[in-house]
């Protein structure tokens, strides 16, 4: 199977590669969106700290959505045009083709998040951490790659089209929007202030704000780590059962 995944990853490379629209959404979209908030919209917030120390965490979370899109509808074409049953007939193990498309979003993942803490640091961005810190970043940020990944992956096998498939995976790009990752949840009004308080991605934001400055607090780590978790089972148990049933 490991062969077989390997297999499957060169394969989906060669197609991102091939189509700039979903590097661009992968890769160059949250550095995009990085020169936004800093530049346009930085001055009119107040965090306590330089808005790029502030703003750089959610928006590493918004680089791991921002792909997501393109990977629901990539599984969603393999299962609808008959892809796969070309790989039953190859005797290409199932599991690899899932396995293929979530390494390759994770990895595409570590790619858009490298780029973006590079402008980020170029544009002042003045992180604490130590090495350890830096390495639990990676293994939280790597986790929820995994667990957004499957997810997708999960809403892609349900849809009926690619169409509708990339438009599933759109909730996820929003949600980081209505968390603490571009203002404290604090100063949003009642309600909404509640949602981003509660919902999964303020602990998982506030985790990786915690260890970039170095003073990463526990409970947000605990949390963080449930949330990432919880979603990589619900989504591997939901993406397995949907492709047993129609693959």
């Amino acid at each position: 199977m490991k062969a077989h995944s390997m297999v499957m990853l060169r394969r989906n490379f060669k197609h991102i590669a091939r189509n700039p629209t979903t590097v661009f959404n992968a890769v160059l979209m949250p550095v995009v969106m990085l020169f936004m908030f800093v530049y346009m919209f930085g001055d009119a917030f107040s965090v306590g700290v330089d808005y790029v120390d502030y703003a750089t965490p959610g928006l590493i979370l918004l680089a791991v959505c921002y792909g997501l899109g393109s990977v629901a509808t990539s599984v969603n074409s393999d299962m609808t045009k008959g892809v796969i049953n070309r790989f039953k007939v190859m005797d290409i193990s199932r599991g690899a083709v899932l396995t293929g498309h979530v390494i390759a979003s994770v990895l595409t993942n570590l790619l858009a998040i490298a780029a973006l803490v590079g402008v980020a640091l170029l544009l002042g961005f003045d992180p604490s951490a130590s090495v350890l810190d830096w390495l639990g970043l990676l293994g939280i940020v790597a986790l929820l790659g995994v667990a957004l990944a499957w997810f997708t992956v999960a809403l892609g096998l349900a849809a009926k089209t690619p169409e509708t498939a990339g438009m599933a995976a759109v909730p996820l790009v929003m949600l980081p929007f209505f968390s603490s990752a571009i203002v404290p949840a604090e100063t949003m009004g009642p309600g909404l202030r509640e949602f981003a308080q509660y919902q999964p991605f303020t602990p998982i934001i506030e985790t990786l704000r915690g260890l970039l400055g170095g003073s990463p607090a526990g409970s947000d780590v605990i949390v963080a780590i449930a949330w990432c978790a919880g979603i990589a089972v619900l989504g591997y148990v939901w993406a397995s059962a949907t492709f047993t049933k129609r693959a």
